[in-house]
């Protein structure tokens, strides 16, 4: 069946039995992560949500548990827990938030974007492997095949910071790893991919003022939303769709359909290795 930028959640997984998968999808307290956790435990997954603050109401039909990806350590710990995955979504993601530090300097966008993703696969990586077909999904944006990694800043230490352009290298690091990962999965039966969800209004414009969501041309004097905006429902379908298409990795989606864009592999490589030696983790994914 063909699906386009106007499908939804539902239809991507209608007819699709995930009976005895496990499902792990970060970022799943709001906004599309939660349509999307909700959606897989309809379609039979149990599904882990990770989400910052578990005492409050998560997604209908999942577990949630407490994931910080800017905490490094709780990372792992939440990784620690689970036995099997077979899919993991990474869609946890901040925008264009105020100058933040964590740990150790990160800026807050990069950690929690991308390298606390990153670090989660590592410490997943049995799990995952376990599966025997595992996917994972890297929520990344509209990426441009020239979007810039910091190699020597990433955290915007040494100048002025610019929160959209930190958004930006967050959201292409997202495309670089995955395609990386595929490389390093695919001999494993691990395949991963790179999503564009689409624009959407949810809680991830929290850092934006209504003056600059109306100047951008989001939404009108009135808070309406401009045409081209999907619904959360819509917005959750392409992770969906990249998550239980047969066959897919490596590959960067939009509207549920492939994408031209290809991430550079001698970039994605080298992201690896800065990723590591910034989380202190090994390039090497663990055996087993």
């Amino acid at each position: 069946m063909t699906f386009d930028a106007s499908s939804t959640a539902a239809d991507v997984l209608a007819g699709i039995d995930l009976t005895g998968r496990t499902a792990v999808v970060t970022g799943a307290g709001s906004g599309i992560g939660r349509v999307c956790a909700e959606a897989l435990a309809r379609a039979g997954a149990t599904v882990v949500a990770g989400v910052r603050e578990p005492g409050a109401a998560g997604p209908a039909g999942v577990t949630a548990r407490r994931l910080d990806l800017a905490d490094l350590d709780q990372v792992a710990d939440f990784a620690a827990a689970m036995g099997t995955v077979d899919i993991l979504i990474a869609n946890a993601g901040v925008m264009a938030c105020p100058e933040t530090r964590v740990g150790p300097g990160r800026e807050l966008q990069f950690a929690v974007n991308h390298l606390g993703h990153f670090a989660l696969v590592h410490h997943l990586w049995p799990a995952l492997r376990r599966s025997g077909g595992a996917r994972v999904v890297a929520v990344s944006s509209n990426v441009r095949p020239d979007a810039p990694i910091r190699w020597d800043d990433p955290y915007f230490a040494a100048g002025p910071y610019d929160r959209w352009a930190a958004y930006g290298q967050s959201k292409a690091a997202n495309a670089l790893f995955a395609a990386h990962l595929d490389v390093l999965g695919r001999p494993h039966g691990v395949r991963a991919s790179s999503v564009h969800p689409g624009a959407i209004l949810t809680p991830l414009q929290r850092h934006l003022t209504r003056d600059e969501m109306v100047a951008a041309g989001w939404i009108d004097e009135d808070g309406r939303a401009a045409g081209y905006f999907k619904s959360v429902e819509q917005g959750a379908a392409t992770q969906l769709w990249a998550a239980v298409t047969p066959d897919l990795g490596g590959v960067h989606s939009a509207d549920c359909a492939v994408t031209p864009f290809r991430p550079d592999p001698a970039d994605a490589a080298r992201l690896w290795s800065l990723s590591a030696r910034l989380t202190g983790l090994p390039e090497e994914l663990p055996a087993g």
